[in-house]
């Protein structure tokens, strides 16, 4: 009888640590989520200041460096069709058909880093850099890529796909201060954004990854590789 009791006691313990834990998680995930209404915003108004933008600051600060923000937000209109191209079949290829998510990539990046004990592949659609660009940290652990994830659904909500595709052009990394295409392409090629060429565009694509250590003069085997894909890819497409 004693036993009994004792097991009962264990169960209801048991349950109320899972329940305190569930509901830490949520109030964590209420805390770190943008709200209906800041996303909703985003339809009408452009953010002055990103996640990432602050966090560039803030290890720039760390270092004593200077650090000079380079961005000139442009409509979607003003934006060459060939970098949308470059950086759809680049960085999401299912874009206008996925709700934020890809799963499939997300299956397949899953059993990568298991295979390889540690993250060693991406799976983040447009909308989910755009997420992780604009309310999160460059970290990958399991919980912002969570994070990123509930945050693209919410965007492919309130959001057109134009818009999504809109922000994330203006917003994208480039280099080192260098956020959007019209600042890119105005400090790599001296254009504006509107004029950017398929190999002009698959060169910035091509530095997308990791756009503080390389450029698209860059002679490095990556670039050059990656670059050549995406024009391939694109062609492939009718682009």
């Amino acid at each position: 009888m004693n036993g009994e009791i004792r097991l009962r006691r264990h169960r209801l313990s048991a349950r109320r640590v899972v329940s305190i834990l569930v509901l830490a998680f949520l109030v964590v995930e209420a805390i770190l989520l943008p709200t209906p209404w800041e996303v909703a915003r985003l339809r009408t108004v452009n953010p002055r200041v990103t996640a990432l933008m602050k966090e560039r600051i803030s290890q720039a600060k760390a270092r004593r460096e200077r650090y000079v923000i380079h961005r000139t937000f442009v409509p979607l209109s003003m934006i060459s069709k060939n970098l949308v191209h470059a950086i759809i079949v680049g960085e999401d290829g299912t874009f206008y058909q996925d709700n934020g998510v890809d799963w499939y990539e997300v299956e397949q990046a899953f059993k990568a880093d298991v295979r390889a004990m540690r993250i060693v592949r991406g799976s983040s659609t447009i909308s989910m850099q755009l997420a992780k660009n604009l309310w999160f940290s460059t970290s990958r652990d399991p919980l912002t890529k969570l994070n990123e994830m509930i945050s693209a659904y919410m965007l492919n909500f309130y959001l057109s796909k134009s818009r999504i595709l809109e922000l994330y052009l203006n917003y994208i990394e480039f280099g080192r201060g260098i956020f959007g295409a019209e600042a890119a392409s105005e400090y790599y090629f001296n254009e504006p954004a509107s004029a950017l060429t398929r190999d002009q565009a698959a060169e910035l694509e091509a530095i997308v990854p990791d756009p503080l250590h390389f450029s698209p003069e860059s002679e490095a085997r990556f670039v050059e590789f990656r670059t050549a894909d995406i024009l391939v890819r694109m062609k492939a497409r009718g682009w």
